[in-house]
């Protein structure tokens, strides 16, 4: 088994299209290979995990906050450690929250505990060709996001104008000399060169990595002590770029226009909202972002669907009010707000 796991990052904010390009890489990845996925969701309640295709797939799940932040920093420490410690994975995929701000990735992978393992190999930004401009300029994560991106997928271009996507590369191109363009739609681009590129890869000397049987195992006291020091470094990213908060409702109701007369009823700042609605025995995706939503039966079935009749919503906090209003308009409760600093403590 190899010593080393190559690491590929997948950014882009709210809705632009990563767990379509988390299934592209899954469709096309060589089968000899372990591939290992880390799905990190903002909202308390994770709905893209079940959106993932792939049945024998090592998967990890991160709710409640972007894993690069002190929010669940602590969460993917550990999940990172049990990566390497037990399931050491040929390729590790991190589909980040569309909110993250993925700078700190590299540093994270280079901790001492991880013996080396890991070797960041790409950082993919997905774009949404027709909600980028109107995003860019009011969510610092997207400027982040690009700064530190490789390749740029403009997606949905069916949805935008040629002059608006001349429009985004032009904003992209003020953070790289040469940026790395795909334009697309449904996230389509040949994943392939992406994979193991012979060229790209970095040559280890074997020898000179720590063997299985001879790294030192932490205990969970151990682990929690690194933890902690880790947390009290002054250079930590502690805060997301971004103050959005999420709540997630459930609906009793039996008729999808209720469903639509919400959407149509929710304030424009509300960024994204996604969940699983089942009527009259189907089992229906609704997807929202910045205003344009759609609702398509789904084709995961229902056994594997974990949350049915359960949507979840991000936008600022000023949002949360006309949210609220908005669900007057049908069968719906409200199941919490929740706001990852708020996790944080205050000492």
């Amino acid at each position: 088994m190899s010593h080393i796991t190559q690491v590929y990052l997948i950014t882009g904010f709210l809705g632009s299209g990563k767990t379509t390009f988390l299934n592209r890489i899954i469709d096309k990845f060589p089968k000899e290979k372990k591939l290992t996925l880390l799905i990190n969701e903002f909202g308390e309640i994770g709905v893209d995990g079940t959106l993932v295709e792939g049945d024998e797939i090592e998967m990890m799940e991160i709710s409640k906050g972007s894993i690069f932040c002190v929010c669940v920093k602590t969460d993917f420490i550990k999940g990172l450690y049990e990566l390497n410690t037990t399931i050491e994975p040929d390729v590790l995929l991190i589909e980040s929250t569309g909110v993250a701000n993925p700078s700190d990735l590299k540093r994270d992978l280079k901790l001492p505990i991880f013996n080396n393992r890991f070797q960041f190999m790409e950082q993919f930004c997905v774009i949404d060709a027709a909600h980028f401009l109107d995003a860019y300029g009011v969510y610092a994560s997207l400027e982040k996001q690009i700064a530190s991106s490789t390749v740029f997928i403009i997606n949905k271009t069916d949805q935008a104008s040629p002059e608006t996507i001349e429009k985004t590369k032009k904003v992209i191109g003020q953070f790289h000399p040469n940026p790395s363009f795909f334009e697309t739609t449904y996230a389509d681009i040949p994943v392939e060169q992406f994979l193991f590129p012979e060229e790209h890869a970095v040559k280890v000397d074997e020898d000179s990595v720590p063997k299985k049987d001879k790294r030192p195992v932490l205990s969970e006291d151990q682990l929690e002590s690194f933890i902690d020091d880790l947390l009290d470094s002054p250079d930590l990213e502690v805060t997301p770029p971004d103050l959005l908060m999420s709540v997630t409702y459930e609906w009793s109701g039996n008729n999808l226009d209720q469903v639509k007369e919400m959407a149509d009823s929710l304030p424009s700042s509300v960024v994204r909202a996604k969940g699983f609605i089942k009527e009259k025995g189907k089992i229906y995706l609704f997807n929202y972002v910045m205003g344009d939503w759609t609702i398509e039966e789904s084709e995961i079935p229902e056994n594997q669907i974990h949350h049915k009749n359960i949507v979840v919503f991000i936008g600022p906090p000023e949002s949360m009010e006309g949210i609220e209003k908005a669900s007057e308009t049908g069968d719906w409760s409200s199941m919490g707000t929740f706001q990852p600093m708020s996790q944080v403590s205050k000492d």
